[in-house]
């Protein structure tokens, strides 16, 4: 698979997570870390029958542990990080922060041997950023000092995420089929979280059900195998800039779906966001700074 063929699986992972908020709307009441058992369950699942069938199982027993921790630790923690920001600081404000995930791959992978950010990354990934900005904040009130442990919580949630991505990249030689067991073991973190803080409550209706499990097969199940063949093989700074799309995605398909309203803010963020990926795109494809 060429680099730019990779990057485009990657971008796969941005386009499923574009779906996480209408979906996750459709699958209440479900609980946080209940859903999370549940999706994961799915998509680790769906995981197992593909690597079964490519013949991969014997492939998972050769990876080592160090690789399994650091995988679970990246989808687990950036998950459980997430929905305690998201208790603790109102939404806007938390989801804003730990959406500096990719701005954060931009800077980061820098550091990657071979890699280089030029100021077009930059550029770009900042550009973007102020898109997303107004999508998830949607001109709120700004951040409150009460709020502050929310804040941390998303800012190493971001952190958290940014990480997993970049470092991805150095444990390279551990096949996707290994995603498998992070999920799997992301699934048996989550229950008992459940079970100590929340209280059980199932999907009752067609649409929570069909949303839980559309979840499981595509947000939190897809997206992470995709992800994966993306930031070990693809353009790893390109695809940081690209994910501010998942912003404007998402939140395309809540107006679509009559969920959020159509409004200037939405335009606005459009530009943006299209002219960040645009000039990140264009200082991956030339030479030079």
């Amino acid at each position: 698979m060429t680099k730019p063929q990779a990057t485009l699986v990657g971008f796969i992972a941005v386009i499923l997570w574009a779906l996480l908020a209408l979906l996750t709307v459709g699958s209440s009441p479900t609980p946080p870390f209940l859903l999370n058992t549940i999706c994961f369950t799915i998509g680790g699942t769906c995981g197992l029958i593909w690597t079964a069938l490519s013949g991969g199982l014997r492939v998972l027993r050769t990876v080592p542990l160090k690789v399994y921790f650091f995988g679970t630790l990246g989808l687990f923690g950036y998950h459980a990080l997430y929905f305690s920001a998201l208790r603790l600081a109102p939404a806007a404000e938390a989801g804003l922060i730990a959406y500096l995930w990719p701005l954060l791959i931009v800077v980061l992978s820098g550091l990657l041997p071979g890699e280089r950010v030029k100021r077009g990354h930059l550029l770009g990934a900042i550009i973007g950023f102020a898109g997303a900005a107004l999508i998830i904040s949607g001109g709120g009130g700004g951040f409150q000092a009460e709020f502050l442990s929310g804040y941390l919580l998303a800012l190493i949630c971001a952190l958290t995420w940014s990480s997993y991505s970049v470092l991805s990249r150095l444990v390279g030689e551990a096949p996707t089929q290994s995603v498998t067991v992070f999920c799997l073991a992301s699934a048996a973190l989550s229950l008992p979280l459940h079970l100590m803080f929340e209280q059980t409550a199932m999907p009752v209706t067609a649409v929570a059900w069909v949303s839980t499990i559309l979840l499981g097969l595509g947000p939190v199940g897809l997206a992470f195998f995709v992800w994966d063949i993306g930031v070990k093989h693809g353009d790893i700074q390109l695809l940081g800039a690209a994910s501010y799309a998942a912003p404007l995605l998402s939140t395309c398909v809540l107006v679509v779906a009559g969920v959020a309203p159509l409004s200037a803010t939405l335009g606005i963020a459009a530009i943006l966001v299209t002219s960040g990926a645009v000039i990140a795109a264009r200082a991956s494809l030339t030479s030079g700074n």
